[in-house]
């Protein structure tokens, strides 16, 4: 991800739900060692915890993600979680999610097949995706 972000913040909360996660979960060990991961208060709280009230669904992390990137009128914001997506979409939010990461990744010529990362997330992470968004990835990808 550095050779395609120069720098990758992310919140309070969402570091401490990688990190303290009590199971393992991918990419904790690199946002507590890579540099160009760096983690960042959201400074305005309150619109943390008013979002979060006014959406059942949201969670802290989701909501630190959204408030920070209107705070410093982020580039891009990168989120899985369908409902987080939508709303910062509202918000106005540039909103990729880690398979668009993947997407880039190839175009750019980072990485040779996106297939066997997203099969390996799917296997080995847990990480749910529509099978009708995997084949239109795998189109665009040209696999």
């Amino acid at each position: 991800m550095a050779a395609l972000y120069s720098t990758i913040l992310i919140p309070r909360a969402v570091y401490h739900e990688m990190v303290n996660a009590g199971k393992p979960v991918p990419g904790a060990a690199e946002v507590q060692t890579f540099p160009w991961i760096q983690t960042q208060f959201a400074t305005n709280s309150q619109a943390v915890i008013a979002l979060q009230t006014s959406q059942d669904n949201i969670h802290q992390g989701e909501a630190e993600v959204i408030i920070l990137a209107l705070e410093l009128n982020a580039d891009l914001l990168l989120m899985d979680e369908r409902l987080g997506r939508a709303l910062a979409a509202n918000y106005g939010l540039n909103v990729t999610g880690l398979l668009g990461v993947l997407l880039q990744a190839k175009r750019n010529g980072l990485i040779g097949f996106i297939q066997p990362l997203m099969d390996e997330l799917i296997e080995k992470a847990d990480f749910r995706v529509d099978n009708q968004l995997y084949l239109t990835l795998l189109q665009s990808a040209g696999e």
